[in-house]
C-alpha cells in the first residue's frame, strides 16, 4: 500500500510541478517506490533488475538536476517551461531519454522488464514513463529537435529489429515499448499533444496485453502457443490487442501513427 501510494504521489508531484527541484523530487520518490516492487520475488534475477534500474534512474535524475542547475546558473530562474540554455537542453534531452529508455540509452529496459513480475512490468512500461514524458511535454519548445529526432528514429528501428529474435514475452514487450517511445519522441517538438495521445493509447493497449498474459500465466512464446486451448476467447482478444499494438489499420493502435 505504501509503495503504491508513493508511486502515485511521486507521479503527481512531477506532473504538477513548475519548479525543477520539485520535479526531480517526484522522480526520485517514483524510483524508490518501484524498486521494492521489482525485487519482490527474492530471485537473483529480480535483484539484478532492481540494481540495474536503480543505477540508471539515479544517473538520469542526477543529469536532470544538473541540467536544471546549469539553466538556473545562466538565467536565474527554476521554471520548467522556460528552459533556455542550449547546453542544459542537450543534457536534459539525454537525461530524459535515459529515464525513458530511448536508444542509445535503452539497454537497461529489456533486462529490467525481464527480471520483474508481470504487473510490475506493466507499471514500468506505462506509469513510470509518464513523469519523464510530462517533463518532455513541458520543455518541448526548447528541446534540441535534431538530437531528439535522431534518437527517435533509432528507437523505432532498433525496437522493431531487436524484438524479432526474442522468445521471452516481457522482452518483446520491452522492445515494443522502445519502438513506441520512438514514435512519441519524434513528434514532441512539433506537436506535443499527439505525443500524449500516443502515450495514452499505448498505455491502454499495453495494459490489456500485460493483464491478459498475467491472468493466463504466460511468460514465454512457447507457453503462449499452447495457452489457446485453455482460454480460446481471451486468446482471440489478445491477438487483436497485439495487432493493435503493432499498429494495423482498422485497429486503434494505427490512429496515433497515422496522425504522426
Amino acid at each position: 500500500l505504501i509503495f503504491s501510494f508513493s508511486l502515485i504521489l511521486g507521479t503527481t508531484i512531477t506532473v504538477s510541478s513548475n519548479h525543477w527541484a520539485m520535479a526531480w523530487a517526484g522522480l526520485e520518490i517514483n524510483t524508490l517506490a518501484i524498486l521494492p516492487l521489482i525485487s519482490k520475488s527474492h530471485h537473483p534475477r529480480a535483484i539484478e533488475a532492481a540494481t540495474k534500474y536503480f543505477l540508471t534512474q539515479a544517473a538520469a535524475s542526477t543529469l536532470i538536476l544538473f541540467s536544471s542547475m546549469t539553466d538556473a546558473w545562466h538565467t536565474g530562474q527554476w521554471d520548467i517551461t522556460q528552459l533556455s540554455n542550449p547546453m542544459a537542453c542537450v543534457i536534459l534531452t539525454s537525461a530524459i531519454s535515459m529515464k525513458l529508455g530511448l536508444v542509445p540509452f535503452h539497454f537497461w529496459f529489456p533486462e529490467v522488464l525481464q527480471g520483474s513480475p508481470m504487473l510490475t512490468g506493466l507499471l514500468l512500461s506505462t506509469v513510470m514513463k509518464f513523469p519523464p514524458l510530462t517533463l518532455l511535454y513541458m520543455t518541448s519548445q526548447s528541446l534540441n529537435p535534431v538530437l531528439l529526432t535522431t534518437m527517435a528514429i533509432l528507437s523505432t528501428a532498433l525496437g522493431g529489429w531487436m524484438g524479432l529474435n526474442q522468445t521471452q514475452i516481457r522482452k518483446i514487450l520491452a522492445f515494443s515499448s522502445i519502438a513506441h517511445l520512438g514514435w512519441m519522441a519524434i513528434i514532441i517538438t512539433y506537436d506535443p499533444k499527439l505525443t500524449l495521445l500516443n502515450f495514452y493509447l499505448y498505455s491502454l493497449m499495453t495494459a490489456a496485453v500485460f493483464l491478459t498474459l498475467n491472468s493466463m500465466k504466460v511468460l514465454k512464446l512457447n507457453t503462449l502457443m499452447t495457452a489457446w486451448t485453455k482460454v480460446p476467447s481471451m486468446n482471440a482478444m489478445l491477438l487483436l490487442t497485439l495487432l493493435s499494438l503493432a499498429g494495423l489499420p482498422p485497429l486503434t493502435g494505427f490512429l496515433p501513427k497515422w496522425l504522426i
